[in-house]
C-alpha cells in the first residue's frame, strides 16, 4: 500500500487512504473479519470499506499516538489524536488491548468492546543460555564486568536520556560498566555523540537480538510511552535484571525486588537510584536474574494467539453485537 513518512520519524510510514483498492479486493475475494491494527488513513479506508461490504470489524491499540506528539514538536494537537483514536476504535466490535490498566483506560473514554490480549513471549529463543562472552569482549566487557542494556526504537518518547543518566550515576560506583544500545531511530546520532563511550549495535533480530540480551546483566527501561513494551518479557527471558517504571508490561510481571525493581511512573531520582542498587548489589541481581526468567516462562504465544482465534471466529459468526456508532462511518 502506499504510504508517506511519520513527521520526524522517516521510518514509519502512515499508510495512505486506499478505498478502491481495498473494495476490489475484498469483492473479489471476501474476508470472514477485518481487524485494524492502524488508526491512521489506511485504517480508516478498512473501516469504511468493510462497513460498506457488511463485514465485522475488530481493532487492536497498540501505541500511544497521542503520548508522542509532545515529544515531536505537535502537542497542541495531542488532543486531537486522543479524539480522533477514540472515534476509530468506537467503530469496532472489539479493541484488544495488551493490559487490564489500558482496557480501563479505553473503556473510560467510551470505546465499547475493549478486552484484553496479552503479549506472550518466545522463551526458546530469549534464554541465558544465549550468554556470549564472545560479544561481551566486542563490547570492551570482560567476563566480570557489568553490562547495561537498552532494546528498542532510540526515539525521543522512549525517554533514553534517563537511561544514560542511570548508567552514568552507575559508573560513578561501580567501574567497568559498559552501556549498550541494540536499536535504531532518530534519537541515535545524538545519544552517540553525547556517550561515545556507549556501544550503539543497531537494529538486531532473532539470535542475533537474543544473544544481546543474554550477553547483559541490567536492563534499563525509562519509557513512558509503551503500551506494553515486549522487551521487558524478552529481557526477563533472557534472564536479566530489569529496572524499570511500574507502567505496561512492567507493571503487569514484576514485583518489585523479587524479579526486578520498579518505581512510580515519572519519578526519575527513584529510577536512578533503582538501577544504582540493582547494580551494587550483587546478590538482588542474581535473584532477580532468575526469578524473572521462571515469571515468563508460562507465558506463551500459543495461548495469545488461540485467544485471537476466538474473537475473530466470534465476530465473523455475528457473536460480537454491533454497538452504537460502529456502522456510519467518516473520516
Amino acid at each position: 500500500m502506499r504510504g508517506l513518512p511519520l513527521p520526524g520519524y522517516k521510518d514509519l510510514q502512515i499508510g495512505m487512504p486506499s478505498d478502491r483498492v481495498l473494495r476490489e479486493l475484498w469483492a473479489r475475494d471476501r474476508p470472514d473479519v477485518v481487524h485494524a491494527v492502524t488508526e491512521g488513513p489506511l485504517g480508516w479506508s478498512a473501516l469504511r470499506v468493510a462497513h460498506l461490504l457488511g463485514i465485522p470489524v475488530t481493532s487492536s491499540y497498540h501505541t500511544h499516538f497521542d503520548g508522542y506528539s509532545k515529544h515531536y514538536g505537535v502537542s497542541l494537537i495531542g488532543p486531537i489524536i486522543s479524539a480522533w483514536l477514540r472515534r476509530f476504535h468506537r467503530r469496532t466490535l472489539n479493541t484488544l488491548a495488551p493490559t487490564a490498566a489500558l482496557v480501563e483506560k479505553l473503556s473510560q473514554a467510551g470505546v465499547p468492546g475493549a478486552r484484553v490480549l496479552g503479549r506472550g513471549v518466545d522463551t526458546a529463543l530469549f534464554m541465558p543460555e544465549r550468554r556470549d562472552n564472545a560479544l561481551r569482549a566486542e563490547w570492551g566487557a570482560g567476563e566480570e564486568d557489568l553490562v547495561i542494556l537498552n532494546v528498542g526504537r532510540l526515539a525521543p518518547e522512549k525517554n533514553l536520556t534517563l537511561a544514560a543518566r542511570a548508567h552514568a550515576a552507575i559508573a560513578q560506583e561501580i567501574a567497568g560498566t559498559r552501556m549498550v544500545w541494540v536499536g535504531d531511530g532518530p534519537s541515535r546520532a545524538t545519544l552517540a555523540k553525547r556517550n561515545p563511550a556507549h556501544v550503539f549495535t543497531g537494529a538486531q533480530r532473532g539470535e542475533a537480538l537474543a544473544r544481546c540480551y543474554a550477553s547483559a546483566d541490567i536492563f534499563l527501561f525509562p519509557s513512558l510511552t509503551e503500551t506494553y513494551g515486549n522487551v521487558v518479557p524478552e529481557a526477563m527471558a533472557s534472564g536479566l535484571a530489569v529496572v524499570a517504571y511500574h507502567d505496561a508490561a512492567a507493571a503487569e510481571l514484576i514485583r518489585s525486588g523479587e524479579n526486578g525493581l520498579t518505581v512510580v511512573p515519572g519519578n526519575e531520582a527513584a529510577f536512578i537510584a533503582a538501577a544504582c542498587r540493582m547494580a551494587r548489589d550483587a546478590g538482588l541481581r542474581q535473584h532477580c536474574r532468575e526469578a524473572a526468567r521462571q515469571r515468563v516462562t508460562p507465558i506463551s504465544w500459543d495461548s495469545v494467539i488461540g485467544e485471537f482465534e476466538s474473537v475473530l471466529q466470534a465476530a465473523s459468526a455475528g457473536l460480537l453485537k454491533e454497538t452504537p456508532g460502529t456502522v456510519a462511518v467518516s473520516a
